[in-house]
């Protein structure tokens, strides 16, 4: 079930909302039920997959039980540690890396093994980095231990951040799941927090998908430069408004049942080097790896600067494996351990202080480079259209399709471009200089937009707009 589905805005939610404020008053009550709908959520699409959710709920609340009995024995921890980090990676192996691994067997050793049919539950990556962070959170007393199995029932599977993120931590939510206080004033930033990712959804990233997808679907190698380079600026914009409006309508659910999630995009389109792109991108992801890999193997304080790069490749091969069972995902995080070792090693992001366009220009270039071998379908498809983009497959530098192509796009793309700046913060920044906002002027605008964005985002849904959402691959 979509977020941005008519099922969802109409019917789920409204339901959810109802039930939960008007009819329930105990915390423990309230857990319960949101442990309910939560897995019906997730049950909605594809029944069968509910029992991999239940098999890892109940493991790793055993896990953690243990984990926080043994604490004190470190032999003992590290066998339990290690027996839930191979149980929830093999369960994640079966289900989204054994086709590709048989395949990729037959292909480079040229055997003829069966390759299983094994469909991909929604969001497993997701919720399995949840509960190894639930395990190893307890382990760390960075969260209490949940006697309750509900209780890590709910962390493991509460719909908002369920099938695709953002990844909640269990140290942050532990108490939240215990005792939390819903108000007013959370709900209404909830709301407009779950419209404004609503209209980046299906305002700007389902259009910039229309344009993407006929780009990388047409004969690549055929081409024309400037179609090559709207497609996977298109498909820049497509990822960018879908994950982070996504992520947007995530947490402001949360925020209507009272949980407060940590944000997940903080504007990536503005950096000027690839290491802040990173720390701006799916922040949830890259500070999952970061505490729970790179910092047990050593981080950046080591003493030599080979055990720095070991330790940014295997996290970065990581983090392209993670993505998707491919070998395109595998050569866009090895591509981005290039980048990010380079620029560690020589100082980039403290250097050439005064040249911010030039560095602005390189990352975006490098972060649109990265987004082809992403978006490609296979390696030989994503040089084709990288080299579609330079002419050199002898591909004419226009066509006649690409104003019928782009002319319903224009609007989208100039706000897109906007969006990517903090353009929020700064007005709300003067509406606070200049102590606006308790105006009438600006109050009535305030629900005016947010009344517009939610109404034309409505209206999108109902007509049955193209609605694809790239993160549900993962």
């Amino acid at each position: 079930m979509l977020f941005s589905s008519s099922i969802f805005i109409f019917a789920y939610i409204p339901a959810v909302l109802f039930i939960y404020f008007a009819l329930l008053r105990n915390i423990k009550i309230k857990n319960i039920f949101l442990v309910i709908v939560s897995l019906l959520f997730y049950a909605w699409g594809e029944p069968k997959f509910i029992f991999i959710m239940l098999l890892s709920i109940i493991f790793n609340y055993l896990f953690g039980v243990l984990a926080d009995k043994y604490r004190d024995d470190k032999l003992k921890a590290k066998i339990i540690i290690g027996l839930m980090v191979v149980f929830n990676l093999t369960i994640l192996f079966i289900f989204k890396y054994l086709m590709f691994a048989v395949s990729s067997i037959n292909q480079l050793a040229s055997t003829n093994l069966s390759v299983p049919e094994i469909s991909l539950p929604i969001g497993i990556s997701f919720f399995t980095f949840q509960a190894i962070s639930y395990v190893i959170d307890v382990y760390r007393k960075n969260g209490e231990v949940q006697k309750n199995p509900l209780n890590v029932a709910l962390y493991i599977s509460f719909f908002p951040q369920l099938i695709a993120g953002p990844i909640v931590r269990y140290e942050t939510i532990a108490e939240q799941i215990k005792s939390r206080r819903e108000s007013w004033d959370d709900f209404s930033k909830g709301v407009c927090r779950f419209i404004i990712g609503m209209g980046k959804k299906v305002l700007l990233a389902n259009s910039f998908a229309i344009f993407a997808d006929k780009a990388f679907n047409s004969n690549l190698s055929n081409l024309s430069i400037i179609m090559a380079w709207l497609g996977i600026i298109s498909y820049a914009f497509q990822i960018y408004y879908d994950f982070s409006g996504y992520s947007d309508m995530a947490i402001g659910l949360g925020k209507m049942f009272g949980f407060h999630f940590n944000e997940n995009f903080n504007y990536p389109y503005i950096s000027k080097s690839v290491s802040e792109f990173w720390r701006r991108w799916h922040i949830s992801l890259g500070s999952w790896f970061r505490d729970y890999v790179y910092i047990p193997l050593g981080g950046s304080r080591v003493k030599n600067k080979s055990r720095l790069i070991f330790n940014l490749f295997v996290v970065w091969l990581l983090t392209g494996v993670w993505h998707g069972a491919n070998w395109t995902f595998i050569v866009w995080g090895l591509y981005y351990f290039i980048l990010l070792t380079a620029e560690k090693l020589f100082g980039f992001e403290h250097k050439f202080k005064n040249f911010a366009l030039i560095k602005w220009m390189y990352t975006f270039f490098s972060v649109l480079i990265g987004w082809v071998l992403f978006r490609s379908n296979d390696i030989n498809s994503a040089f084709t259209y990288i080299k579609s983009m330079f002419g050199l497959n002898g591909n004419a530098l226009t066509d006649r399709f690409i104003p019928s192509n782009f002319e319903g796009t224009v609007v989208f793309f100039i706000a897109a471009v906007i969006f990517c700046a903090p353009v929020s913060s700064y007005i709300k920044n003067l509406v606070r200089k200049y102590n606006l906002e308790n105006s009438f002027l600006y109050s009535t605008f305030y629900i005016l937009f947010f009344i517009a964005i939610y109404a034309v985002s409505l209206s999108y849904i109902v007509k049955g707009t193209y609605n694809p959402f790239i993160y549900f691959n993962f």
